[in-house]
């Protein structure tokens, strides 16, 4: 059995790890896309919208509900995108550890 100092260590170490993890998943940028690439969405990892471009088509249309829901697709992908590479980061990191399976944090 680990000793409760060695735990602590543990933990500290984990948590600097985890911060770090946070500061460079802000760093990221990626592109939700929607109704084939003519709404793009720049999000960064910390869900900041960076950028948003709609192709002149869609105006085009001037149907706003479709222009709206569009736009939402394009957020909620780059979001998604977001969780995705944050829990792919966070299972780099704690690969390891020893940790009861399917813990996460």
């Amino acid at each position: 059995m680990m000793n409760l100092g060695k735990m602590m260590k543990k933990a500290k170490e984990m948590q600097d790890n985890m911060q770090g993890l946070q500061e460079e998943l802000a760093k990221l940028e990626v592109t939700g896309e929607s109704g084939g690439g003519m709404v793009k969405v720049i999000m960064s990892g910390d869900r900041q919208v960076k950028s948003i471009h709609i192709e002149d088509e869609i105006w085009a249309d001037q149907d706003k509900d479709l222009i709206e829901d569009l736009l939402a697709a394009a957020v909620n992908s780059a979001s998604q995108m977001v969780d995705s590479k944050a829990k792919e980061e966070q299972q780099k990191l704690m690969a390891g550890l020893p940790l009861p399976p399917g813990f996460s944090l």
